[in-house]
């Protein structure tokens, strides 16, 4: 049997025959189309992807807002002059700019989350939403598509057992640049964190083929992104 919402199938997702080797645990693809979500709006118009985390809904009925994209003076124009978006904060670092900012706008996806889903990672392009995240249960699969059912242009990609999912990079989580990643990494495997140190900053940058401080600078740059996210 399969099952419609909103004027899109939802594969099946009554079908016992199909899903009945399936765990409690449930990853899923979303792809949203049609939205007028201010950051789907502004990578139409820049052709920027934007990287986001999961909107926080906060006591005044604002959401709180927090994502990156590589640096792009039209990106952060077109965000700053929409009356839709308060209080933005922009910071940069190696390429890229981290963004947060207030929005009393209704957004698609918090429409999924406040039915079950548990967002993972959340992209925007090309006026787009592509989201990845996992639901508990098929009772709150079947909640996530009746609140999709109720939305313009949300459609159900794929779903699977969770064990059956990748485990997400530590840059893509905690938004670090490439270089940051294999900078933390690279100190972490050198014993550079341990105490007594079993590293110094010099043997880092050798193994790294980079000079003492660039990895200083990318070390710092590194702590400061994660600091930010852990204690904002």
């Amino acid at each position: 049997m399969t099952a419609t919402y909103g004027g899109f199938k939802s594969y099946d997702i009554y079908d016992p025959n199909r899903f009945a080797v399936i765990e409690e645990c449930l990853t899923v693809e979303f792809r949203v189309r049609n939205d007028d979500c201010p950051l789907a709006e502004a990578t139409e118009s820049t052709g920027v992807q934007i990287d986001a985390r999961p909107p926080q809904r906060r006591s005044d009925g604002y959401d709180l807002l927090q994502f990156s994209a590589p640096t792009s003076d039209r990106l952060t124009r077109l965000l700053d002059d929409d009356d839709r978006i308060s209080h933005l904060h922009v910071s940069r670092t190696d390429g890229r700019s981290r963004y947060r900012c207030l929005s009393k706008h209704p957004c698609v996806i918090r429409r999924l989350i406040d039915g079950g889903l548990i967002v993972e990672t959340l992209q925007y392009r090309d006026g787009a939403a592509t989201i990845f995240g996992a639901v508990v249960g098929r009772d709150v699969l079947k909640g996530v598509m009746e609140a999709a059912g109720e939305t313009v242009g949300v459609r159900l990609e794929r779903v699977s057992p969770l064990e059956a999912e990748t485990t997400e990079s530590p840059a893509r989580r905690w938004e670090l640049t490439p270089a940051q990643e294999e900078c933390l990494r690279a100190a972490l495997e050198a014993g550079y964190f341990r105490i007594p140190r079993e590293a110094s900053s010099e043997d880092v940058a050798a193994a790294l083929g980079i000079s003492k401080s660039a990895f200083l600078e990318r070390l710092r740059r590194a702590e400061a992104t994660l600091f930010e996210q852990m204690f904002s």
